[in-house]
C-alpha cells in the first residue's frame, strides 16, 4: 500500500513538473470569437456541429499596430439557421428515443462557420481542444468524449476541416459538401457525407444537356473546389459527347463589381442560351442581382443542388430571369414536429437565437441598447438600422414570418443534416452495444462508450446501416459516399410572377446508364436553346461542327422544325409570317370599287361626265356663239370628254381581260377624238368643215393592232413588294402602247402649236386663247403624271392615272367651254350675229394675210397627219 502511494506521488510530481515546463515555454497566441450552442454538462457523449449561420466575416481593420482579434460575422442566413435548429431537434429526438442510445445522453457543441475557411478552422481547433483557448494537438478538458463533427457546410470549409480531423482519424459527416475531391480517401480518410458526390451531379447535368439535345452551353462556377471540380467533370463529359462550351466564367469569392460586370457582359454577348451554374447560393447571389438589373432573359439555367431551392436566390423579382430553370435537388422529406420545434424558440436562450430574433423582426431585445440607439445621433453617427431600431417584446409570432426559416416545404439539405445526426447516433449505438462482447478491435475487444477513441467510432460509422425515422429510407455509406439520387426540379412561374419548385423527374446514379434519368417533358417549362422553327443552323467556320449559330430565315423563307439545316422558300403567292415558321398567303391589292378611294374616284368621274353633258344644254345650237365656232366640232369635243371621264371608271376593280383592254383603248380613242376636234377647227379658214375622221381612224387602227397582237391583260405583280400581290393590267407591248399614245401626243402638240399661233387673231369668241390654255393644261397634267406614276406602287398607280385623266379632261372642259357658257348665260347681249362677225380687215391687210397663212399651215399640217 505504501509503495502504491509513493508511486502515485511520484507520478503527480512528474505531471506538475511537465506542466510547469509547458507553462514556461507555451504561450496563447489568440482567442477565438465563436458563436453557437453548447450543452455538454452531464452528457455521456458530445457531437460537434458546424453551420454557416452567417454569410461572411465582417471586414476588419488591417492596421498591424494592434493585436489581431478574431473577426466577427455578418449577413444572417435564415436557411442555414434552420439547419442548425434541425441538428438540435434531431439530438433532442434521439435523447427521447428509448430504443436508440437508451442509456446515453448526447450533448452538442455547435459553431458558426460564417461560410469562411478561417472560421471553420477556428471552430475545428476549438472543438478538438475542448475549450475556447485552442491549443493544437492537445485535449485540454476532462468532459465527455467527442464523437464526430457534423458539417461544416461548403466544400472549401469541409476540405479545410477534413485535413485537420483526418490527422486524428476523427469522424466527419458532411450534410452539404459534395465536391468529388473529398472522396480521395488517402487525403480525407475520415470524411463521410449524407449528400451525393458531385460526380453524380456532374454526370446528371451532362445527361440532361444531352437529353434535350443542347450543343452550345455556357458555364459559371464558384471560385472554390465545389465549383471547380464540379464544372470540370461536367465539361469533360459533355465535350466528349460533342457539346461545345461557349464560355466558362468563375464567380469571385469576395466582392468584386468589375468581375461581376464582366460575367454579365459575357452572358449578354454570348449566343448560348443554356447556362450551367455550379455554385452556392451565397456566391451566385451578387451575379443574379446584376443580371436582374440588366434585364437578362431568354436563358435556361441549369442549377446545382446548392442553390436550386435556396430562398436567397428565389426572390420575388427573379421569375423573369430564372423562370424555366432546371436543377438537381437532393432527396426531399417531411420531418414531423420539426416546424413546431422551429417555431418554439426562446429568444433569450443564447446570443445566436437573440440575433436571429432581432434580424427576423427588425428590432432589439435589449431595451437599454434600443434607448441608446434612439438617443444617439446628435452627432450624426447612427447607422441606418440604428436610426430605425425598435424594441421587441420577445413574444412576436414566428409563424407569421414570411421567410425560409419556417418553410418546411423543401426539406432537402435540412433532411441531409437530420440524416447526418442519426448516422452518428446509430454508429454510437452500435459501438455501445457490442454484441456478446465480440468487438471488431484487437483481441475482438469492444470500445467503451465513456472513453472511446475517434478511430473506433470511425469503424462503426463506415459500417453503419440504418433506417431514417419517419421516412424509412435506408442509409449506408459506400466507402463514405451516399447514393447518387436527385430530384429534377423545374422553376415554373405563374401569372403573378411567383415561382414554384416542380419536380419533373429523377436521377439515380446507381441505376443502369439508360435508366438513370427520367424527365416528364410534358410538365417541364424551359427556354430551349435548340435552333427553333424560323431559324436554321449556321455552322461556324474553323470551329467544331457542334458549334453553330441560329440564323433567322430570310424574308420569304421558313423552317418549321427544330434544328433545321436549311430554310425553305415559300411559293410565289405566299410569304413568310413574322416568326418565319409558316408560309401565309400574300396580301392581294387592287383599287376596288368598294373602298373609299375607289368610291371617290367614281364620284369624280361621274361628276365630270355629268357636267360635260350639262354643257350641251347650255350650248344652244342656233345661237350665234355656237354657229360661229362650228357646232359639230363643239359637240364632237364634248362627246370625247364624256368618253375620257367615263373611261377612268374602267380602271377600277380587279383587273380582267375586258377592262384591261377597254380602259387603255377607251382613253386613247377619247383623247384622239378630242384633239382631232380641236385641230379640225383650224383646217379651213371658215372652220365650217367637220374634223378629219382619218385621225380617229388612225388611232382606232393602231388600237386594233395592239389588241390583236399584244393585248393588255391582267397579271400578278409580285416583284414590287415581296409580301404583296398587286393585281395590275400588263401593257402587252410597250412599243405598241407608245405608238398609240405617242400618236395622241403628236395630235396634242400640233393642236397646241396651231392654237398658240392663232391666239392673236381677231376673234370675238377668243377661241384661239381658250384652246391654247386647254392644251397647256393638258401638257402640264401629263408631264406631272410621269414622275408621280413612277414613284407609286399598287393601287395608287391606278389612282394617279385616273387623277391625270380627270384633271386633263376637266382642264379642257373648263378652258374651252366655260367662256362660251359665260357669254351664252351671262352676257347674252354679246351673243349676236353682229358681235360674232369678224371685224373689218385693216388697210394693210395684215390680219387677213395672217389668217390666210395660218389656215394654209393648218391645212397642210393636218393633211400630212391624215
Amino acid at each position: 500500500m505504501e509503495i502504491r502511494l509513493l508511486w502515485l506521488g511520484f507520478c503527480a510530481f512528474s505531471c506538475l513538473c511537465r506542466c510547469a515546463s509547458a507553462a514556461s515555454t507555451c504561450k496563447l497566441k489568440a482567442r477565438f470569437t465563436l458563436n453557437g450552442y453548447k450543452d455538454v454538462e452531464k452528457k455521456q457523449v458530445v457531437i460537434g456541429g458546424m453551420f454557416p449561420v452567417h454569410k461572411r466575416i465582417a471586414s476588419t481593420n488591417s492596421n498591424s499596430s494592434r493585436a489581431p482579434v478574431s473577426s466577427a460575422c455578418e449577413g444572417f442566413n435564415f436557411r442555414t439557421f434552420r439547419w442548425t435548429q434541425t441538428m438540435l431537434f434531431a439530438i433532442n429526438e434521439i435523447n427521447n428515443n428509448k430504443e436508440l442510445l437508451p442509456d446515453t445522453d448526447l450533448g452538442y457543441v455547435i459553431y458558426d462557420s460564417c461560410f469562411t475557411i478561417s472560421k471553420a478552422v477556428e471552430g475545428t481547433l476549438t472543438y478538438l481542444t475542448g475549450q475556447d483557448e485552442a491549443v493544437p494537438n492537445y485535449r485540454c478538458g476532462d468532459g465527455p468524449p467527442l464523437a464526430a463533427l457534423v458539417g461544416p457546410g461548403g466544400t472549401d470549409l469541409a476540405i479545410a476541416t477534413a485535413r485537420i480531423l483526418g490527422l486524428y482519424h476523427f469522424p466527419q459527416v458532411s450534410y452539404s459538401s459534395t465536391c468529388s475531391f473529398l472522396s480521395t480517401k488517402y487525403q480525407f480518410p475520415t470524411f463521410l457525407r449524407t449528400i451525393p458526390n458531385d460526380v453524380h451531379q456532374s454526370a446528371a447535368m451532362a445527361q440532361m444537356v444531352l437529353h434535350f439535345g443542347w450543343t452550345w452551353v455556357g458555364t459559371i462556377a464558384a471560385d472554390d473546389d465545389y465549383g471547380k471540380y464540379g464544372i470540370k467533370d461536367f465539361k469533360e463529359q459533355v465535350e466528349e459527347a460533342g457539346v461545345c462550351i461557349s464560355f466558362s466564367e468563375t464567380l469571385p469569392k469576395t466582392e468584386s463589381p468589375e468581375d461581376i460586370q464582366r460575367i454579365v457582359d459575357t452572358v449578354i454577348e454570348s449566343t448560348a442560351k443554356i447556362i450551367v451554374v455550379f455554385s452556392s447560393d451565397v456566391d451566385f447571389s451578387p451575379l443574379l442581382l446584376e443580371l436582374l438589373r440588366h434585364n437578362v432573359t431568354n436563358r435556361t439555367w441549369i442549377a446545382s443542388e446548392a442553390w436550386i431551392t435556396s430562398a436567397l436566390i428565389n426572390q420575388p423579382e427573379v421569375g423573369s430571369l430564372l423562370g424555366g430553370t432546371l436543377g438537381f435537388g437532393v432527396k426531399k422529406a417531411d420531418i414531423p414536429d420539426l416546424q413546431r420545434h422551429l417555431l418554439d424558440l426562446d429568444p433569450y436562450d443564447d446570443d445566436l437565437t437573440e440575433e436571429f430574433w432581432e434580424t427576423a423582426f427588425d428590432c432589439t431585445l435589449d431595451p437599454v441598447r434600443a434607448m441608446r440607439s434612439k438617443q444617439r445621433g446628435a452627432n450624426g453617427t447612427r447607422t441606418e438600422r440604428e436610426a430605425a431600431v425598435k424594441f421587441c417584446s420577445g413574444t412576436e409570432s414566428l409563424s407569421k414570418l414570411n421567410n425560409t426559416y419556417s418553410d418546411v416545404s423543401q426539406l432537402r439539405i435540412t433532411y441531409s443534416v437530420y440524416k447526418a445526426v442519426y448516422a452518428v447516433a446509430n454508429a454510437l449505438h452500435n459501438l455501445e452495444h457490442c454484441v456478446d462482447g465480440q468487438g471488431p478491435f484487437k483481441g475482438k475487444s469492444c470500445a467503451d462508450i465513456s472513453r472511446f477513441e475517434p478511430w473506433q467510432l470511425m469503424y462503426y460509422m463506415k459500417h453503419a446501416r440504418f433506417t431514417v425515422p419517419h421516412t424509412n429510407e435506408e442509409i449506408y455509406f459506400d466507402d463514405g459516399e451516399a447514393q447518387g439520387y436527385y430530384d429534377i426540379i423545374n422553376w415554373q412561374v405563374n401569372s403573378g410572377g411567383e415561382v414554384s419548385f416542380v419536380t419533373v423527374g429523377q436521377y439515380n446514379g446507381s441505376a443502369a446508364p439508360q435508366d438513370r434519368m427520367t424527365i416528364a417533358n410534358g410538365q417541364t417549362r424551359l427556354y430551349c436553346a435548340n435552333c427553333q422553327p424560323g431559324t436554321r443552323k449556321g455552322i461556324r467556320q474553323g470551329e467544331p461542327v457542334c458549334c453553330f449559330d441560329c440564323i433567322p430565315c430570310a424574308d420569304g423563307e421558313i423552317s418549321n422544325s427544330t434544328n433545321a439545316r436549311e430554310c425553305v422558300l415559300c411559293g410565289e403567292d405566299d410569304w413568310s409570317n413574322e416568326a418565319h415558321d409558316t408560309c401565309i398567303p400574300k396580301i392581294i391589292e387592287f383599287l376596288s370599287y368598294a373602298e373609299a378611294l375607289g368610291i371617290t374616284l367614281i364620284a369624280l368621274s361621274a361628276a365630270g361626265a355629268l357636267v360635260t353633258i350639262t354643257v350641251v344644254f347650255f350650248l344652244h345650237i342656233n345661237t350665234p356663239m355656237v354657229k360661229a365656232n362650228d357646232a359639230l366640232l363643239s359637240f364632237s369635243l364634248i362627246f370625247s370628254l364624256v368618253v375620257t371621264f367615263l373611261s377612268s371608271i374602267v380602271f377600277l376593280g380587279e383587273p380582267q381581260e375586258w377592262n384591261c383592254m377597254t380602259s387603255q383603248v377607251g382613253l386613247a380613242l377619247g383623247f384622239a377624238i378630242a384633239l382631232s376636234s380641236i385641230m379640225g377647227g383650224w383646217s379651213h379658214p371658215q372652220r365650217t368643215s367637220p374634223p378629219p375622221g382619218t385621225r380617229v381612224d388612225t388611232t382606232a387602227i393602231l388600237c386594233t393592232v395592239w389588241l390583236i397582237v399584244f393585248p393588255p391583260h391582267p397579271f400578278k405583280n409580285t416583284k414590287t413588294q415581296v409580301d404583296y400581290i398587286y393585281l395590275q393590267c400588263a401593257r402587252g407591248s410597250d412599243v405598241l402602247m407608245c405608238i398609240v399614245f405617242g400618236y395622241d401626243v403628236l395630235l396634242a402638240f400640233v393642236a397646241f402649236v396651231l392654237s398658240f399661233l392663232a391666239r392673236k387673231l381677231e376673234d370675238n369668241a377668243r377661241e384661239g386663247k381658250s384652246l391654247t390654255f386647254s392644251l397647256l393644261v393638258f401638257f402640264i397634267v401629263w408631264i406631272a403624271f410621269v414622275p408621280a406614276y413612277l414613284s407609286t406602287v399598287g393601287k395608287f398607280m391606278v389612282a394617279v392615272q385616273i387623277f391625270a385623266i380627270l384633271a386633263s379632261s376637266l382642264g379642257m372642259l373648263i378652258c374651252i367651254f366655260l367662256p362660251k357658257c359665260y357669254v351664252i348665260l351671262v352676257k347674252a347681249e354679246r351673243n349676236t350675229e353682229e358681235t360674232m362677225k369678224p371685224r373689218p380687215k385693216p388697210r394693210d391687210g395684215s390680219s387677213t394675210g395672217t389668217s390666210a397663212s395660218l389656215s394654209t399651215v393648218a391645212t397642210t399640217v393636218t393633211t400630212a397627219i391624215d
